[in-house]
């Protein structure tokens, strides 16, 4: 069994996280809220996310958090080098990840990453959160 390391893609320090929220690209739709800022280093793309008490209980937030990542493992080739995305969870993606599972949550996520990381190396102007017209909020 190998130790893990903190190269595994993933955000874990605050200041991390803070940089991506004050300096980054966002994007919303029903279920969650995409944050992406490019580092300009050439690593991989790494992930952070944050599922709060109101998602679930901790076995609903978990498994929103592993399918969160299986999703973001997936698209991470379609991302550029360095960046840095943070991913939201809104209460309702227990509900997306109940009713189509893997699918559903890979393909919202999928979504708003064209929409924020797809074109954060072009700008640093942060998108309006609201959902898009016959959304729900």
């Amino acid at each position: 069994m190998t130790a893990r390391s903190s190269s595994r893609g993933r955000l874990s320090r605050s200041a991390d996280f803070e940089r991506v929220y004050r300096h980054g690209r966002s994007s919303a739709n029903r279920h969650l809220v995409v944050y992406a800022f490019p580092t300009g280093s050439a690593g991989t793309p790494r992930l952070g996310m944050s599922v709060s008490r109101k998602v679930g209980d901790a076995v609903e937030r978990n498994q929103i958090k592993r399918l969160l990542r299986e999703a973001f493992a997936a698209a991470r080739g379609e991302l550029a080098e360095g960046q840095d995305v943070v991913v939201v969870a809104r209460p309702a993606a227990g509900e997306l990840a109940s009713r189509e599972g893997l699918r559903g949550v890979e393909a919202s996520l999928r979504e708003l990453l064209a929409k924020t990381a797809g074109g954060a190396s072009q700008g640093g102007e942060r998108q309006d959160l609201q959902a898009a017209p016959g959304e729900a909020p």
